[in-house]
C-alpha cells in the first residue's frame, strides 16, 4: 500500500499542498490556491496584515481538493511558510474543531506579515541590540511585539502564544499548549542566536519583553507532535513536523550539489548558495551588508541575498495600471493584464530604459526608493517598461550578490525556482542574460515539495 507525505506551504499570496509518494519520491497530487487574505491598511502606519481566518479557510479548501483515497494514507505532515511574520492566539481556544474533521481559526490576531512597515528606522534604533549575527528589521516577529508593547500594550494582554502562520497551523493540528518553532523561523524573528540556538532571554527580559510569547525552539526536521483529530481524511495521530522556513524548503527542493546556487523569485527574490560545513556566522549583526546567513539543515548555513522586491514589484505595476484603467472607465482583470504585459515584453527583446525596482526598500537599505532613468520618447511602450522592470528585479538581486562572489564560492550552476519565475518568461530571459553560469529550472522546485522532501529524507536516514 503506497504512503504519502503531505507537504504544505503557507505563502504570502497563495497556499500550495502536495502529496509526495514515499517510495517513488514523486509528487502524486498537488493543489494551489490564492489566499486573497490581504487587509487594507486604514491606520496610516504602513501595516501589512492578512486575515488569519481566510488563510485557514484556503488551507482547508486546498487539502480537501487532494484525492481522498491518498489522504487516508498520509504518514507524516511537513509544513513551511512565510517567515518573519507573527500571529497571536490563545493556546486553549486558538481554533475550533467542532465542524467534524476541519478546524477554523478562533481567538487569534490577524497575521502581521514580513512586509509590514510599522517599525520605522528610528523605532528600530531604539531597541536593544540583539545577540545574533542577524540584524533587526521591520516585519520581524520580535520587533513587531516591541511595537505593540510601546503603542498598544493592551493588545498583547489576552494572547498566550505567538508564532509564524505555519507555526500556528502546526499548533492547531497537534493541539499544542505551547508553540514549537524551528531555528529557521526563530532566526527570522530576531533576537535569536543561531550558534547557541537560544533566544536572547536576558536582553529581552531586561527590556520588559513578554517572554511567555516566545516559542520553544527545536531543530529543523524535528517532529512537533501528532494530529489531535482526523483532518480531511488524514488520520488522527499522524506525526506533524515542526514548521520550516519557506525559503529553506524551496532551496532544499532543488539544490542537489554544493556547487549549485538557487535563484528564487516569488513574492520577493533571493539568490543563495550553501556555505561550507565548517562555516560560522559573524558574532555581531552587519546591518549594511546585503548578504545574510540563514540557518539551513544539519547545522549548515546559506549565504543569502534576500531582496524585498521580486514578483511583488510586477504585481504593484499591474495594480497601478489596473487602477488607472478603472479611473479611465475601462475594466480588465489583473491576471489578463499581467499576461498582456508579458506578451508585450516578449516582443520587445531589449530596452535602454532602466528601472531600479526597490519600491519597498531593502533590509540593508530601508530608505531606498525605486527609480526610472534613461527615459526617451521611444521607450515608453508597455513592452519597454515591463522588460525594464523584469531586468531591474534581476539586476537588483545580483547587485546584492555579485557574479564575482558566486565565482569565488565555486558556483557552477544556477537553479531557478519560484512562482514568479515559473510564470514569467521575460524574467527567465533576463535571468539567463545576467548570469554567466548555466541556468536550469528545478522540477517541482517549491516550498511545499521541499517540506515533504525534508521529512521523506529523515524517514530513510
Amino acid at each position: 500500500m503506497p504512503s504519502y507525505i503531505l507537504g504544505i506551504d503557507l505563502g504570502t499570496t497563495s497556499i500550495k499542498v502536495v502529496l509526495l509518494d514515499t517510495s517513488s519520491k514523486a509528487v502524486a497530487a498537488s493543489c494551489s490556491l490564492p489566499t486573497a487574505s490581504d487587509i487594507s491598511d486604514t491606520t496610516g502606519i504602513q501595516a501589512q496584515e492578512q486575515d488569519t481566518g481566510q488563510i485557514i479557510t484556503t488551507l482547508n479548501r486546498c487539502v480537501a481538493l487532494l484525492p481522498a483515497n491518498k489522504l487516508q494514507h498520509v504518514c507524516i505532515i511537513g509544513l513551511s511558510g512565510q517567515m518573519h511574520g507573527v500571529v497571536f492566539w490563545k493556546d486553549k481556544s486558538g481554533c475550533d474543531w467542532s465542524n467534524r474533521d476541519v478546524f477554523q481559526a478562533k481567538d487569534t490576531s490577524q497575521l502581521i506579515t514580513w512586509q509590514d512597515g510599522r517599525c520605522s528606522s528610528s523605532f528600530l534604533s531604539s531597541l536593544p541590540n540583539p545577540d545574533s549575527h542577524l540584524s533587526l528589521a521591520t516585519g520581524f516577529g520580535c520587533t513587531t511585539i516591541f511595537w505593540y508593547m510601546k503603542h498598544r500594550p493592551e493588545f498583547l494582554v489576552d494572547f498566550t502564544a505567538a508564532g509564524t502562520i505555519q507555526d500556528y497551523v502546526v499548533s492547531m493540528l497537534c493541539g499544542l499548549g505551547r508553540c514549537v518553532m524551528t531555528q529557521q523561523n526563530a532566526a527570522s524573528w530576531g533576537y535569536f542566536n543561531t550558534t547557541t540556538n537560544q533566544w536572547n532571554i536576558d536582553i529581552l527580559k531586561d527590556a520588559g519583553f513578554p517572554l511567555r510569547l516566545l516559542p520553544q525552539c527545536v531543530a529543523p526536521g524535528s517532529l512537533a507532535g501528532q494530529t489531535c483529530s482526523d483532518w480531511h481524511g488524514v488520520p488522527a495521530g499522524t506525526p506533524v513536523g515542526a514548521a520550516l522556513g519557506d525559503f529553506q524548503c524551496s532551496v532544499y527542493s532543488c539544490m542537489t550539489a554544493q556547487t549549485d546556487a538557487v535563484l528564487n523569485v516569488s513574492t520577493s527574490a533571493q539568490l543563495t548558495y550553501a556555505m561550507p560545513a565548517d562555516f560560522k556566522p559573524p558574532d555581531l549583526p552587519q546591518p549594511a551588508a546585503s548578504i545574510s546567513y540563514f540557518p539551513y539543515f544539519n547545522n549548515r548555513y546559506l549565504a543569502v541575498a534576500a531582496s524585498l522586491n521580486g514578483g511583488n514589484v510586477l504585481a504593484t505595476f499591474v495594480g497601478m495600471l489596473s487602477g488607472w484603467m478603472t479611473e479611465l472607465g475601462a475594466e480588465v482583470s489583473d491576471s489578463s493584464l499581467y499576461e498582456k504585459l508579458i506578451h508585450c515584453a516578449l516582443s520587445q527583446e531589449d530596452s535602454d530604459l532602466r528601472v531600479s525596482p526597490t519600491i519597498l526598500g531593502e533590509r540593508h537599505h530601508p530608505l531606498r526608493l525605486g527609480q526610472v532613468t534613461n527615459i526617451s520618447a521611444s521607450s515608453l511602450s508597455l513592452g519597454h517598461v515591463t522588460r525594464a522592470i523584469c531586468r531591474g528585479v534581476l539586476d537588483n538581486v545580483t547587485s546584492m550578490m555579485p557574479a564575482a562572489l558566486l565565482r569565488e564560492a565555486g558556483v557552477q550552476r544556477i537553479i531557478g525556482s519560484g512562482s514568479a519565475l515559473a510564470r514569467n518568461q521575460v524574467l527567465r530571459q533576463e535571468a539567463e542574460r545576467v548570469f554567466t553560469q548555466p541556468l536550469e529550472y528545478g522540477h517541482n522546485a517549491d516550498s511545499a515539495t521541499g517540506a515533504a522532501m525534508v521529512f521523506r529524507d529523515r524517514m530513510t536516514n
